[in-house]
């Protein structure tokens, strides 16, 4: 199918839990970035599962077992890959998943780790299979199996590696191969987060941005973050922008967030234009559901991974959709967001918002 590339129309929405570039590494993925797990705020489980298994590993001055951390994007399994290393007190190396495209790629990162480093592997869900069945001998025995001359005169070479924790992290874990995904000791899954939680990250943002804001305002942009800290810190950030330029304030108040963000076509929901192109789409040109994926993915000019990653992990936590067998339908909940009537088992009679 051919449709928009997902991160050129993700570059268009505040609202996406995607990495946006420079703006967002230079403040909100980095200075922003809890360091220690005390100063993470939220996924209090996952927070308490780790801090143990890190001070078990610790006390046998041994390396962690390897982590798998999956949910959705903007969740924070980045950040938390980074205090692994540093409560480790050990080195982390990034690399993302599509980016290690051959045996020698791994083997350099491999053979490059010092003992208890950390192996951050984002989108591990999408290595080449090839790549995967390198990493079980090196995951589970601390081995590297390397075919030199391949062809008649074909030898192995089996080279030894440092204890090491591969963090890997997953959108999608029913993508992972059971293999690669049975060598995760650690499995966590993060949740979006609800809106005090996302208030105290905004509130220890602005902090370290300079930025004052009434507990009214920091529960505001709160609310319409969709879960996600990292939508969080991205609308704090624009809100700071339309308080100096558009309101001419110092200090964010409720009023000025609700105008801003009413700018920026965020809702009170969190919904954007394209989150409410989604679901009028649904229930205009196919009565409410149930369709396809791959049929929506047409109307709507985006891939199917984009909507299936991006779009649904949200409305569907919001109750604003659902995944049946026969496809996706609009709940009554987004039809009354959205102003259209709800017929069960008919079609809506017109539409009442623009």
């Amino acid at each position: 199918m051919a449709g928009r590339n997902s991160s050129e129309s993700d570059l268009s929405r505040v609202t996406s839990p995607e990495l946006q570039g420079q703006w967002d590494e230079g403040d909100a993925e980095k200075g922003l970035r809890p360091e220690q797990l005390d100063e993470y705020i939220g996924q209090n489980k996952v927070k308490e599962n780790l801090r143990l298994f890190i001070e078990a590993a610790k006390l046998r001055g041994d390396s962690l077992d390897h982590v798998l951390l999956a949910g959705p994007p903007g969740l924070g399994k980045t950040t938390l890959a980074h205090i692994v290393a540093r409560e480790m007190g050990s080195q982390i190396h990034t690399v993302s998943g599509p980016n290690v495209e051959k045996k020698g790629d791994l083997a350099a990162l491999l053979t490059n780790l010092q003992p208890r480093d950390v192996l951050f592997i984002d989108e591990i869900h999408r290595l080449p299979k090839v790549i995967e069945e390198v990493l079980y001998t090196a995951m589970e025995d601390f081995k590297l199996d390397l075919i030199m001359n391949p062809g008649p005169g074909a030898r192995t070479l089996r080279i030894d590696l440092p204890k090491f924790t591969l963090v890997g992290a997953t959108t999608r874990t029913g993508l992972l191969s059971s293999p690669l995904r049975d060598r995760f000791g650690v499995p966590l899954r993060l949740d979006f987060y609800p809106v005090a939680e996302l208030q105290k990250i905004v509130e220890r943002s602005s902090g370290l941005l300079d930025v004052e804001i009434d507990a009214s305002g920091s529960a505001e942009i709160a609310r319409r973050a969709r879960g996600t800290p990292r939508i969080a810190n991205r609308l704090l950030k624009r809100v700071r922008d339309y308080a100096q330029v558009r309101a001419k304030v110092s200090r964010i108040s409720v009023q000025v967030a609700r105008d801003a963000l009413a700018l920026f076509e965020v809702d009170e929901r969190g919904l954007d234009p394209l989150d409410r192109k989604f679901l009028s789409t649904i229930i205009e040109k196919f009565d409410g559901g149930p369709v396809g994926i791959e049929t929506l993915a047409s109307a709507l000019g985006e891939e199917r991974d984009t909507l299936e990653d991006v779009y649904e992990p949200f409305l569907i936590q919001e109750g604003l959709i659902q995944r049946t067998p026969r496809g996706r339908v609009a709940t009554r909940l987004a039809h009354e967001h959205l102003g259209f009537p709800y017929l069960k088992g008919g079609a809506p009679q017109g539409a009442l918002f623009e």
